[in-house]
């Protein structure tokens, strides 16, 4: 996986220099990563680090987490729409600050709850 992984970071890399658009690249790059299973690898890498490996993986799999960055997005896409985009950059900055609070107290507390 790992000259998959390259082949994409190069992808990316290219359509970048190249002025491609962002969402043409961002589709491209998630097309290719789930046909190929990188993302299933990459986290499997990061669950091979010990102690704190399973616990991100576990976070990361949260439905908590992908609700509240699925529901950030929507009200950003309506409120800059409106134009309120100077209150959309506090409020995904707050919702930012929250998911690491929220990632930080679940790692402290599978830590030492044994």
């Amino acid at each position: 996986m790992l000259p998959v992984l390259l082949f994409i970071i190069a992808l990316i890399y290219l359509g970048v220099h190249y002025h491609i658009n962002y969402e043409v690249i961002a589709g491209g790059t998630v097309v290719i990563g789930l046909i190929s299973g990188v993302f299933a690898w990459l986290v499997g890498v990061v669950g091979l680090i010990p102690i704190i490996g399973p616990l991100i993986v576990k976070v990361l799999s949260l439905s908590v987490i992908w609700l509240l960055n699925a529901l950030g997005y929507i009200v950003s896409y309506i409120a800059i729409r409106r134009g309120y985009s100077q209150d959309v950059l506090t409020y995904r900055g707050l919702t930012i600050a929250l998911i690491i609070g929220i990632v930080i107290g679940f790692v402290l507390g599978s830590m030492f709850s044994n």
